[in-house]
Protein backbone atom coordinates (compact mmCIF):
# COMPACT_ATOMS: atom_id res chain seq x y z
CA UNK A 1 0.00 0.00 0.00
CA UNK A 2 1.72 3.16 -1.24
CA UNK A 3 1.69 6.31 0.92
CA UNK A 4 1.74 9.42 -1.29
CA UNK A 5 3.06 12.64 0.26
CA UNK A 6 3.01 16.19 -1.01
CA UNK A 7 5.68 18.21 0.80
CA UNK A 8 5.25 21.97 0.47
CA UNK A 9 8.54 23.81 1.06
CA UNK A 10 8.74 27.51 1.94
CA UNK A 11 12.45 28.00 1.17
CA UNK A 12 13.50 28.01 4.83
CA UNK A 13 16.20 25.36 5.19
CA UNK A 14 15.47 24.76 8.88
CA UNK A 15 11.80 24.15 8.07
CA UNK A 16 12.62 21.87 5.15
CA UNK A 17 14.95 19.78 7.30
CA UNK A 18 12.09 19.07 9.70
CA UNK A 19 9.65 17.96 7.01
CA UNK A 20 12.40 15.86 5.40
CA UNK A 21 12.99 14.26 8.79
CA UNK A 22 9.31 13.29 9.07
CA UNK A 23 9.36 11.80 5.55
CA UNK A 24 12.44 9.83 6.57
CA UNK A 25 10.60 8.57 9.65
CA UNK A 26 7.62 7.50 7.53
CA UNK A 27 9.97 5.57 5.25
CA UNK A 28 11.52 3.88 8.26
CA UNK A 29 8.07 2.81 9.47
CA UNK A 30 6.64 1.63 6.15
CA UNK A 31 9.71 0.87 4.05
CA UNK A 32 11.23 3.20 1.48
CA UNK A 33 9.48 1.38 -1.38
CA UNK A 34 6.06 2.15 0.11
CA UNK A 35 6.46 5.93 0.44
CA UNK A 36 6.33 8.34 -2.50
CA UNK A 37 7.14 12.00 -1.77
CA UNK A 38 6.65 14.96 -4.13
CA UNK A 39 8.56 18.11 -3.13
CA UNK A 40 6.71 21.30 -4.05
CA UNK A 41 8.13 24.83 -3.85
CA UNK A 42 5.69 27.39 -2.44
CA UNK A 43 7.66 30.19 -4.08
CA UNK A 44 7.40 28.64 -7.52
CA UNK A 45 3.77 27.57 -7.23
CA UNK A 46 2.62 30.89 -5.68
CA UNK A 47 -0.54 29.42 -4.18
CA UNK A 48 -2.75 32.06 -2.58
CA UNK A 49 -5.97 31.99 -0.61
CA UNK A 50 -7.94 32.68 -3.79
CA UNK A 51 -7.40 31.87 -7.43
CA UNK A 52 -6.88 28.65 -9.35
CA UNK A 53 -4.30 26.09 -8.39
CA UNK A 54 -1.36 25.40 -10.73
CA UNK A 55 -1.98 22.78 -13.42
CA UNK A 56 1.12 20.89 -12.27
CA UNK A 57 -0.66 19.82 -9.08
CA UNK A 58 -3.45 18.19 -11.08
CA UNK A 59 -0.83 16.00 -12.80
CA UNK A 60 0.37 14.48 -9.51
CA UNK A 61 -1.01 11.37 -7.79
CA UNK A 62 -3.64 12.28 -5.19
CA UNK A 63 -1.99 12.82 -1.79
CA UNK A 64 -2.51 10.81 1.36
CA UNK A 65 -0.55 13.34 3.44
CA UNK A 66 0.08 17.02 2.69
CA UNK A 67 3.03 18.37 4.72
CA UNK A 68 4.04 21.92 5.47
CA UNK A 69 6.34 23.74 7.89
CA UNK A 70 6.25 27.48 8.46
CA UNK A 71 3.67 30.17 7.73
CA UNK A 72 4.66 30.35 4.07
CA UNK A 73 3.35 26.83 3.47
CA UNK A 74 0.08 26.87 5.40
CA UNK A 75 -2.29 28.26 2.76
CA UNK A 76 -0.84 25.90 0.17
CA UNK A 77 -1.44 22.95 2.50
CA UNK A 78 -5.04 24.02 3.19
CA UNK A 79 -5.87 24.72 -0.46
CA UNK A 80 -4.40 21.39 -1.59
CA UNK A 81 -6.25 19.54 1.18
CA UNK A 82 -9.58 21.09 0.17
CA UNK A 83 -9.10 20.40 -3.56
CA UNK A 84 -7.34 17.04 -3.61
CA UNK A 85 -8.21 15.42 -0.28
CA UNK A 86 -5.74 13.63 1.95
CA UNK A 87 -4.70 14.68 5.45
CA UNK A 88 -3.08 18.05 6.18
CA UNK A 89 -0.05 17.92 8.49
CA UNK A 90 1.91 20.95 9.68
CA UNK A 91 5.05 20.89 11.81
CA UNK A 92 5.54 23.68 14.37
CA UNK A 93 2.65 25.59 15.87
CA UNK A 94 0.82 27.57 13.17
CA UNK A 95 -0.54 31.09 13.53
CA UNK A 96 -3.80 29.81 12.03
CA UNK A 97 -6.20 27.86 14.28
CA UNK A 98 -4.96 24.34 15.03
CA UNK A 99 -8.40 22.95 14.20
CA UNK A 100 -7.97 23.95 10.55
CA UNK A 101 -5.41 21.16 10.08
CA UNK A 102 -5.88 17.42 10.38
CA UNK A 103 -2.66 17.09 12.40
CA UNK A 104 -0.25 19.52 14.00
CA UNK A 105 3.18 18.33 15.17
CA UNK A 106 4.39 20.66 17.91
CA UNK A 107 7.35 20.70 20.33
CA UNK A 108 6.14 20.11 23.86
CA UNK A 109 7.84 23.30 25.13
CA UNK A 110 5.33 25.32 23.03
CA UNK A 111 2.62 23.96 25.35
CA UNK A 112 -0.16 23.49 22.78
CA UNK A 113 -3.70 22.69 23.95
CA UNK A 114 -4.41 18.96 24.42
CA UNK A 115 -6.38 18.54 21.21
CA UNK A 116 -6.81 15.16 19.49
CA UNK A 117 -5.03 16.39 16.35
CA UNK A 118 -1.88 17.53 18.22
CA UNK A 119 1.21 15.30 18.21
CA UNK A 120 3.93 16.34 20.65
CA UNK A 121 7.67 16.14 20.02
CA UNK A 122 10.57 16.72 22.40
CA UNK A 123 12.01 19.38 20.08
CA UNK A 124 12.98 19.92 16.47
CA UNK A 125 12.75 16.88 14.18
CA UNK A 126 16.10 15.99 12.63
CA UNK A 127 17.07 13.74 9.75
CA UNK A 128 19.11 10.59 10.38
CA UNK A 129 22.85 10.98 9.93
CA UNK A 130 25.02 9.12 7.39
CA UNK A 131 26.25 5.69 8.39
CA UNK A 132 29.98 6.23 8.97
CA UNK A 133 32.55 4.56 11.27
CA UNK A 134 32.33 5.64 14.90
CA UNK A 135 35.47 7.43 16.11
CA UNK A 136 35.33 7.69 19.93
CA UNK A 137 38.35 10.01 20.13
CA UNK A 138 36.85 12.50 17.67
CA UNK A 139 35.05 15.46 19.27
CA UNK A 140 33.07 18.42 17.96
CA UNK A 141 32.68 21.85 19.53
CA UNK A 142 29.92 23.92 17.91
CA UNK A 143 29.37 27.59 18.69
CA UNK A 144 26.04 29.34 18.32
CA UNK A 145 25.63 32.97 19.31
CA UNK A 146 23.35 35.61 20.82
CA UNK A 147 19.65 34.92 20.26
CA UNK A 148 16.27 36.26 21.31
CA UNK A 149 16.20 33.64 24.08
CA UNK A 150 19.78 33.77 25.43
CA UNK A 151 22.54 36.23 26.21
CA UNK A 152 26.01 35.29 24.91
CA UNK A 153 28.41 34.82 27.84
CA UNK A 154 31.82 35.38 26.23
CA UNK A 155 33.80 34.59 29.37
CA UNK A 156 31.98 31.33 30.08
CA UNK A 157 32.10 30.13 26.47
CA UNK A 158 35.81 30.97 26.17
CA UNK A 159 36.61 29.27 29.49
CA UNK A 160 34.65 26.16 28.55
CA UNK A 161 36.24 25.98 25.11
CA UNK A 162 39.75 26.36 26.52
CA UNK A 163 39.19 23.57 29.05
CA UNK A 164 37.52 21.20 26.62
CA UNK A 165 40.17 21.67 23.93
CA UNK A 166 42.91 20.71 26.40
CA UNK A 167 41.52 17.18 26.45
CA UNK A 168 43.61 14.81 24.29
CA UNK A 169 40.98 14.31 21.59
CA UNK A 170 40.77 15.01 17.86
CA UNK A 171 38.86 18.27 18.10
CA UNK A 172 36.88 19.87 15.29
CA UNK A 173 35.49 23.35 15.98
CA UNK A 174 32.93 25.28 13.95
CA UNK A 175 30.75 28.35 14.36
CA UNK A 176 27.51 29.75 12.90
CA UNK A 177 26.09 32.93 11.42
CA UNK A 178 25.29 34.24 14.90
CA UNK A 179 28.70 33.57 16.45
CA UNK A 180 30.66 36.67 17.51
CA UNK A 181 33.63 37.16 15.17
CA UNK A 182 36.49 36.57 17.61
CA UNK A 183 35.10 33.32 19.07
CA UNK A 184 36.64 30.91 16.57
CA UNK A 185 39.92 32.86 16.47
CA UNK A 186 40.37 32.26 20.22
CA UNK A 187 40.68 28.54 19.46
CA UNK A 188 43.48 29.01 16.92
CA UNK A 189 46.30 27.90 19.24
CA UNK A 190 44.49 24.80 20.52
CA UNK A 191 45.58 22.43 17.76
CA UNK A 192 41.94 21.80 16.81
CA UNK A 193 40.66 21.81 13.25
CA UNK A 194 38.81 25.11 12.73
CA UNK A 195 35.98 25.30 10.20
CA UNK A 196 34.25 28.68 9.75
CA UNK A 197 30.63 28.18 8.77
CA UNK A 198 31.15 30.04 5.49
CA UNK A 199 33.60 27.36 4.34
CA UNK A 200 31.53 24.31 5.31
CA UNK A 201 29.99 22.42 2.40
CA UNK A 202 26.43 21.05 2.56
CA UNK A 203 26.44 17.77 4.45
CA UNK A 204 29.78 18.47 6.17
CA UNK A 205 28.31 18.85 9.67
CA UNK A 206 26.15 15.73 9.36
CA UNK A 207 29.24 13.71 8.41
CA UNK A 208 31.19 15.12 11.35
CA UNK A 209 28.38 14.28 13.76
CA UNK A 210 28.03 10.78 12.36
CA UNK A 211 31.66 9.98 13.24
CA UNK A 212 32.07 11.84 16.51
CA UNK A 213 32.36 10.30 19.95
CA UNK A 214 31.52 13.60 21.66
CA UNK A 215 29.64 16.72 20.59
CA UNK A 216 29.54 19.95 22.58
CA UNK A 217 27.04 22.70 21.72
CA UNK A 218 26.34 26.12 23.22
CA UNK A 219 22.97 26.32 24.95
CA UNK A 220 21.35 28.70 22.47
CA UNK A 221 21.44 26.07 19.71
CA UNK A 222 18.63 23.74 20.77
CA UNK A 223 17.99 22.57 17.20
CA UNK A 224 21.68 21.68 16.95
CA UNK A 225 21.32 19.64 20.13
CA UNK A 226 18.56 17.58 18.59
CA UNK A 227 20.65 17.09 15.44
CA UNK A 228 23.55 15.97 17.65
CA UNK A 229 21.26 13.49 19.41
CA UNK A 230 20.78 11.76 16.05
CA UNK A 231 24.42 10.66 16.34
CA UNK A 232 26.00 7.94 18.46
CA UNK A 233 28.01 10.58 20.31
CA UNK A 234 27.69 11.70 23.91
CA UNK A 235 26.26 15.22 23.75
CA UNK A 236 27.24 18.10 26.03
CA UNK A 237 25.93 21.63 26.40
CA UNK A 238 27.55 24.88 27.54
CA UNK A 239 24.55 26.59 29.12
CA UNK A 240 23.97 30.32 28.64
CA UNK A 241 22.05 32.94 30.66
CA UNK A 242 18.42 33.36 29.71
CA UNK A 243 17.09 36.72 28.53
CA UNK A 244 13.71 36.11 30.16
CA UNK A 245 12.48 34.41 33.37
CA UNK A 246 10.04 32.39 31.26
CA UNK A 247 12.07 30.82 28.50
CA UNK A 248 10.58 27.84 26.68
CA UNK A 249 13.87 26.99 24.96
CA UNK A 250 15.69 26.90 28.29
CA UNK A 251 12.95 24.57 29.56
CA UNK A 252 13.55 22.24 26.61
CA UNK A 253 17.29 22.16 27.37
CA UNK A 254 16.61 21.54 31.07
CA UNK A 255 14.37 18.60 30.16
CA UNK A 256 17.18 17.07 28.10
CA UNK A 257 19.57 17.56 31.04
CA UNK A 258 17.07 16.12 33.53
CA UNK A 259 16.62 13.00 31.40
CA UNK A 260 20.37 12.53 30.98
CA UNK A 261 20.21 12.86 27.21
CA UNK A 262 22.76 15.68 27.28
CA UNK A 263 25.45 16.63 29.82
CA UNK A 264 26.18 20.11 31.15
CA UNK A 265 29.66 21.66 31.19
CA UNK A 266 30.45 22.58 34.79
CA UNK A 267 34.20 23.09 34.67
CA UNK A 268 34.72 19.87 36.59
CA UNK A 269 37.36 17.26 35.80
CA UNK A 270 34.51 14.76 35.61
CA UNK A 271 32.94 16.47 32.61
CA UNK A 272 32.22 14.33 29.58
CA UNK A 273 35.31 15.37 27.59
CA UNK A 274 37.62 13.62 30.04
CA UNK A 275 35.97 10.27 29.35
CA UNK A 276 36.17 7.80 26.49
CA UNK A 277 32.57 7.50 25.30
CA UNK A 278 30.84 4.39 24.08
CA UNK A 279 28.33 4.61 21.21
CA UNK A 280 24.74 5.28 22.23
CA UNK A 281 21.59 4.76 20.23
CA UNK A 282 20.48 7.73 18.08
CA UNK A 283 17.43 9.58 19.39
CA UNK A 284 15.43 8.84 16.18
CA UNK A 285 12.50 11.05 17.22
CA UNK A 286 11.36 11.27 13.60
CA UNK A 287 10.46 7.58 13.66
CA UNK A 288 8.32 7.73 16.81
CA UNK A 289 6.62 10.86 15.47
CA UNK A 290 5.91 9.19 12.13
CA UNK A 291 4.54 6.12 13.88
CA UNK A 292 2.18 8.29 15.95
CA UNK A 293 0.98 10.05 12.80
CA UNK A 294 0.33 6.79 10.96
CA UNK A 295 -1.55 5.34 13.93
CA UNK A 296 -3.81 8.37 14.19
CA UNK A 297 -4.44 8.26 10.44
CA UNK A 298 -5.40 4.60 10.71
CA UNK A 299 -2.67 3.66 8.22
CA UNK A 300 -1.69 -0.02 8.59
CA UNK A 301 1.85 -0.59 9.82
CA UNK A 302 3.57 -3.65 8.33
CA UNK A 303 5.23 -6.13 10.63
CA UNK A 304 8.98 -6.67 10.44
CA UNK A 305 8.42 -10.11 8.92
CA UNK A 306 6.15 -8.61 6.23
CA UNK A 307 8.79 -6.05 5.35
CA UNK A 308 11.55 -8.64 5.25
CA UNK A 309 9.55 -11.04 3.07
CA UNK A 310 8.76 -8.20 0.66
CA UNK A 311 12.43 -7.28 0.39
CA UNK A 312 11.68 -3.75 1.62
CA UNK A 313 14.61 -1.50 2.47
CA UNK A 314 14.19 0.89 5.39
Amino acid sequence: MLLTIWRFMDGNRAHEKQSAALVSGLRSCLGANFVECHDLSCRELKITLWGSLPDSLHQLPKPDLILGVGHGSHWAVLRARRTFGGRSVVILRPSLPLSWFDFVIVPEHDRPPPLPNVILTRGALAEPLPELPFEPRRALLLFGGPSKHFHWDTVKVSTAAAQLLKQPLQWVVSDSRRTPEATLAHCADSGAELHPWQQCQPGWLAEQMACAGQIWVTGDSVSMMFEALQSRAQVGVITLPSRHPRNKIRSAVERLLDDGLVHEWTGSDTDLASETPTPRLPFAQQVSCARALLRRCGWPLPSQSDMASAGVTQ
